[in-house]
């Protein structure tokens, strides 16, 4: 497993023979408000963040979108698992599924982007990462998302095609929207280069 920093890459394909599936998860705490006015004012202890994945060709065109309101792409590649609106407990709090044989010659990039739907900042988030685990559910590559602020989106990382085989980035950039739409331009700048 290769622990990522903002802004490197790494090459899927050497850390797992035959890939053929992956699994994109998202997990994150929100953190804890102290005592009896943490309680009254936004102290459910609770944040709603939404994984999304938008499958881009080449020139950054977006093909389809993979988020709560549609949790399966067209082509059946690309399975999100369900939009968790807590983030309590251990581990992946959502995840995206792809499976690589399948989706189109088209696909360039994927974009894997985490936002706040109901407008929480990334100031209430502790412990966020996205990791990317193979079909053996072998965990290639992990990328620890420290940095907090008032943004409420961020395109935490991608896939891209390169000769054959898939290379994940951790970008860590952040943006404003709370809907994956809000964010597209941003994602196309980020992704695309």
């Amino acid at each position: 497993m290769v622990s990522l920093s903002k802004n490197q890459t790494v090459s899927l394909s050497k850390q797992s023979s035959a890939l053929s599936q992956l699994s994109f998860g998202l997990g994150w705490d929100p953190i804890k408000k102290k005592g009896f006015l943490g309680s009254l004012f936004g102290g459910g202890d609770s944040i709603d963040l939404d994984a999304s994945c938008i499958l881009l060709d080449r020139n950054g065109k977006a093909l389809d979108t993979i988020w709560f309101r549609q949790l399966k792409s067209k082509c059946g590649a690309v399975v999100h698992s369900g939009d968790n609106l807590t983030g309590e407990g251990d581990g992946d709090d959502e995840v995206i599924h792809v499976n690589l044989e399948k989706l189109s010659t088209q696909v360039e990039f994927l974009a894997f982007t985490v936002n706040s739907f109901r407008g929480q900042t990334f100031n209430d988030v502790q412990n966020a990462f996205c990791r990317v685990v193979d079909q053996a559910n072998k965990e290639l590559a992990r990328y620890e998302l420290t940095e907090q602020g008032a943004h409420t989106g961020i395109v935490i990382a991608s896939l891209q095609r390169n000769n054959g085989s898939w290379d994940f980035t951790a970008h860590g950039h952040a943006c404003r929207g709370r809907t994956i739409d809000d964010m597209m331009s941003e994602i196309v700048t980020v992704v695309v280069r």
